[in-house]
């Protein structure tokens, strides 16, 4: 009897230990699993962001996958953004059109949800020369809506993982969807929506038919107030596919002397400046330059006093402060770029004529 007793005594226990060593196993296994997940913490930071965005939107926490809250990581609080119309010189008509077919329909749904016609644009493409104030527009437009503003970066997209890249782009769509009124921004689209090759990847080939496929799903939804907002310097490099489903192009080209004026004014608000400056003369000595040359432009110019002032420090003068920034310190500043502008063309002409070596294609 004693020694059965035993024997029920002795395998209760290692039952026990048995139990004990599995349960010790699984956890390993676990741990390890997790340590493996390179995603993990990303997702994890990302899950933190989405749920601070939504105490900031004032909105209730929606459920949402570990793809859409990677992709919260580049959704943009409206209310954060200081880009406005106002501070945008120029393009007034474009800003006009801009205003009744995208930001209208965001801002003001019940006015677009009768027939087909009047149905919220699904694209726009914002096209022009670099620094001429895509992006600025884009930010102005999501600010005017109050649309939250998801930044697509392909970068973001791409996973070494099969099959993620495509779950991240219908992400992308989904929690645009969750979060509407929205706008999917993707700067310099001809890099990851331009025209398909034969030679081109698998997975980038992938996600391109995924995000189209996508994209018109959203046409069945006439309700669905999500915009596809995209920005380019090459509109030619995009895919037909694309295009014909951006059908609101608008070209963003170089400002002309009246709109030059208008951007100089905007730069120079709040700053201090001399009350006699001539913002036309300047503007139409400004030939050429774009939005972001301009700014430059008095970002150089400012300097001007500073260096005076430090100038007058070094010979015993003690000034209050810098002199407002003058008329003359901007065409100053207007001559010495484009000297910086002639000489950076020079060298580019000279060394067209250098050889691969280093040395001259020609002799004296």
């Amino acid at each position: 009897m004693g020694e059965t007793t035993d024997r029920k005594s002795k395998l209760l226990q290692d039952l026990v230990l048995y139990a004990a060593s599995a349960a010790f196993s699984c956890l390993v296994v676990l741990a390890g699993l997790r340590h493996l997940d390179t995603n993990r913490e990303a997702a994890k930071r990302a899950l933190e962001h989405r749920k601070e965005l939504s105490k900031r939107l004032n909105r209730p926490l929606i459920h949402t996958n570990p793809y859409e809250d990677m992709i919260a990581c580049d959704v943009v609080n409206p209310d954060h953004i200081d880009v406005e119309f106002e501070s945008i010189g120029g393009l007034d008509g474009i800003k006009q059109a801009l205003f009744e077919l995208v930001i209208l329909p965001l801002r003001r749904p019940q006015l677009f949800a009768r027939g087909k016609l009047l149905g919220p644009q699904k694209g726009v493409l914002l096209y022009g020369p670099p620094g001429t104030g895509k992006t600025m527009l884009a930010k102005a437009i999501a600010k005017e809506s109050g649309a939250v503003f998801i930044n697509v970066r392909v970068s973001n997209l791409m996973s070494k993982w099969f099959g993620d890249a495509q779950k991240l782009v219908s992400a992308v769509f989904s929690l645009a969807y969750k979060l509407q009124p929205a706008i999917i921004f993707i700067d310099e689209v001809d890099s990851f929506l331009g025209q398909r090759r034969s030679t081109d990847n698998e997975v980038l080939t992938n996600m391109k038919t995924e995000f189209m496929a996508l994209w018109d799903g959203f046409t069945t939804d006439q309700n669905a107030r999500v915009m596809v907002l995209a920005a380019t310097n090459r509109p030619t490099d995009l895919d037909e596919a694309i295009l014909r489903r951006l059908p609101q192009a608008f070209e963003i080209g170089k400002p002309d002397c009246g709109d030059r004026e208008k951007i100089l004014k905007v730069i120079l608000k709040g700053e201090r400046i001399d009350d006699n400056i001539d913002f036309n003369r300047v503007a139409s000595l400004c030939q050429g330059y774009t939005g972001s040359d301009l700014l430059e432009l008095c970002k150089q110019a400012a300097y001007i006093p500073l260096r005076d002032f430090l100038q007058e420090e070094q010979n015993g003068k003690q000034p209050l402060s810098p002199r407002p920034l003058s008329q003359l310190d901007l065409e100053k500043a207007l001559a010495a770029s484009r000297k910086s502008k002639l000489e950076m063309s020079g060298n580019s002409r000279l060394s067209s004529w250098s050889s691969p070596s280093g040395q001259d294609d020609y002799e004296l």
